[in-house]
């Protein structure tokens, strides 16, 4: 049965970036390495781009996992952290659902290692609680296609919505109007092809000023 069209909103969405860490990295397989870097990072940037509270966790930093990839750390200073000792689905941690509902957002941006495991019980836990979950299916990433598609299939029957960093990104944004050089850059950063655009648009703007930003 298809639902209706939920829209993300800036003003009541939050990211969760669960176990994106240094030794979970190695197992991700559905992604070139480059490229899955690439899209976790351009996700921490939209999120701060759109000041969306984050919250970043990590599962047994002491073993095999490793740390949280540096550069998550360095894009939020000031987040909550949540080091897990030893559960597997982060809902299980007392500590970070306190900071997930602290935010007082409904709707959640969940993206992490791996995808049918870290993603998904967070996933499947927080729509069981009522939440609206968004699932960024380019920043997840897992052991192949098989386990990445048995995950979003069952996330996506119990109600989360798969999206991509880029869709993500568009449907917050809203109108170009509210800020082109901003999210223009974002994209450029992150989508090497995308700076061809900025420059038509350089281009075009300096012939013909647009209208008046919106909010």
């Amino acid at each position: 049965m298809s639902k209706p069209y939920t829209r993300l909103d800036r003003e009541n969405a939050a990211v969760l970036l669960v176990d994106h860490q240094a030794g979970l990295l190695s197992l991700v397989r559905d992604f070139e390495p480059d490229q899955f870097k690439n899209n976790v990072l351009a996700l921490a940037d939209l999120a701060a781009y759109f000041k969306l509270p984050t919250i970043l966790t990590t599962s047994f930093e002491n073993g095999p996992n490793g740390p949280l990839m540096p550069e998550l750390k360095e894009k939020f200073p000031q987040a909550p952290f949540i080091p897990r000792p030893g559960q597997i689905n982060a809902w299980d941690n007392e500590d970070f659902v306190k900071a997930v509902k602290a935010t007082g957002r409904k709707q959640l941006i969940i993206a992490g290692i791996v995808t049918e495991v870290c993603v998904a019980f967070v996933a499947l836990s927080a729509l069981a609680e009522g939440f609206e979950v968004f699932v960024v299916t380019d920043a997840s990433g897992t052991f192949n296609e098989v386990t990445r598609h048995t995950a979003w299939d069952r996330m996506a029957a119990a109600g989360a919505q798969p999206m991509t960093w880029f869709a993500l990104a568009c449907e917050l944004h809203r109108d170009w109007r509210r800020d082109v050089e901003g999210l223009g850059t974002l994209f450029s950063n992150h989508i090497p092809d995308y700076r061809n655009l900025m420059t038509s648009y350089s281009m075009f703007k300096a012939a013909n000023p647009l209208p008046k930003s919106v909010p």
